[in-house]
């Protein structure tokens, strides 16, 4: 039996080799904890991926005051970036605004200080899972204090109309944070010049990088007006007992992943070499294979704008009449190799938006290094499944 893993929307497999090599050669030569040693070669060369890792995301993320990477925040994923953002901000009171296709990573900390008197406000997204820039506009007649929306929708890979939404944002003088869970390292993003808030990410989606890993690309404003969600031990000013409020310590209290930001720095080398878009293109390729041959199967329910329509990524769910999505995710994995992923996706609301709620949608996401032979496979074994139903 082959093994096809589609799985890349919830986090992409393989890594290069260059991802692992550099978290096992932390582990076996280096080590050292950053900014709590006796500034031997070995402290510094942690710091040194600390500061390398940053100026690398700041670069690619188009980061302000010309990629300052002090200005980066690592942390350990993008829900815990968005929980950064969003509980340092926002207060009792204040209006903030998100969309029908978000992630439980946005919606649960917003239902979250929601009970704590923060005014939560939903646009509805369209069937195909797109914000229309005219509903932005209409939501932003009544006083709002921040808008925060996915770059992509991770259920039917919808690419929002950013530029539009972060013109429209501050037009109305509204600040806009950004969740590139599935975009970063696919699209070229520029915070800067879309001139967003915080820019969130992740580090074992598209930028190949090792679970427990991501970050914030900050405006330096912005980071002034948030309160740092944790507080501890930073390496500096070890006089004072309050956090530091100076960048980038004031968000990165304790000790950091070093080895998964070991790996992170290397995938965003690997990145850097192979660029985004010789990535994008080889996805995009694929998805158009899978999209071809997903449509071709009898009862398809596909979710999503399809490539012609409208800017998608290649994650696709889907439904066939008469089978259950989760029977048909075992029996791909059982009986042909082939890993998915049914169910909700983490994201309830994008469902219910998409029609596809409360059963859910079997997922499948190629990556950068799947094969053309790979995604034939994939539709002849569905074929097959359909066939039998």
């Amino acid at each position: 039996m082959r093994h096809v893993y589609l799985n890349n929307a919830a986090t992409t497999w393989p890594k290069p080799p260059e991802v692992s090599d550099a978290v096992y050669k932390f582990m076996t030569l280096a080590g050292a904890n950053a900014s709590r040693g006796s500034a031997s070669e070995r402290d510094l060369r942690s710091l040194d991926i600390l500061f390398t890792a940053r100026e690398r995301a700041a670069k690619m993320f188009g980061g302000y005051e010309k990629a300052a990477p002090q200005y980066v925040t690592l942390t350990q994923n993008v829900t815990h970036s968005l929980n950064v953002v969003l509980k340092g901000f926002l207060k009792e009171g204040m209006r903030v605004l998100t969309t029908s296709v978000e992630h439980n990573s946005v919606i649960r900390p917003l239902r979250e200080l929601e009970a704590r008197g923060v005014h939560v406000g939903i646009m509805q997204c369209s069937l195909r899972g797109f914000l229309a820039p005219e509903t932005l506009e209409e939501a932003l007649r009544e006083r709002a204090d921040l808008v925060v929306m996915t770059h992509c929708s991770n259920v039917c890979g919808s690419v929002q109309p950013i530029e539009e939404a972060a013109h429209i944002c501050a037009k109305r003088g509204v600040s806009l944070v950004l969740d590139c869970a599935q975009t970063a390292g696919i699209l070229e993003i520029n915070a800067g010049a879309l001139g967003v808030a915080a820019l969130c990410f992740t580090g074992h989606k598209g930028l190949l990088g090792p679970q427990g890993t991501g970050g914030i690309v900050w405006k330096p404003e912005f980071a002034e007006e948030c309160a740092p969600l944790l507080e501890g031990g930073t390496g500096s000013l070890s006089h004072e007992e309050t956090q530091p409020s100076l960048m980038p310590d004031k968000f990165e209290a304790g000790t950091q992943n070093l080895p998964g930001v070991a790996g992170l720095d290397a995938a965003f080398e690997y990145i850097e070499k192979r660029t985004a878009a010789a990535i994008a293109e080889k996805e995009n390729e694929l998805g158009r294979r899978l999209e071809e041959g997903l449509l071709s199967i009898e009862g398809m329910r596909l979710t999503g704008p399809l490539y012609d329509e409208a800017p998608r990524l290649p994650v696709y769910s889907f439904n066939i009449d008469g089978i259950d999505n989760g029977l048909l995710a075992r029996d791909l994995s059982e009986r042909y190799g082939v890993e998915g992923r049914p169910g909700l996706h983490c994201s309830p609301l994008a469902h219910k938006t998409l029609g596809t709620f409360p059963q859910g949608a079997l997922r499948l996401s190629p990556g950068c290094f799947n094969t053309k032979e790979e995604i034939d496979y994939t539709v002849d074994a569905i074929k097959e499944l359909a066939k039998n139903r």
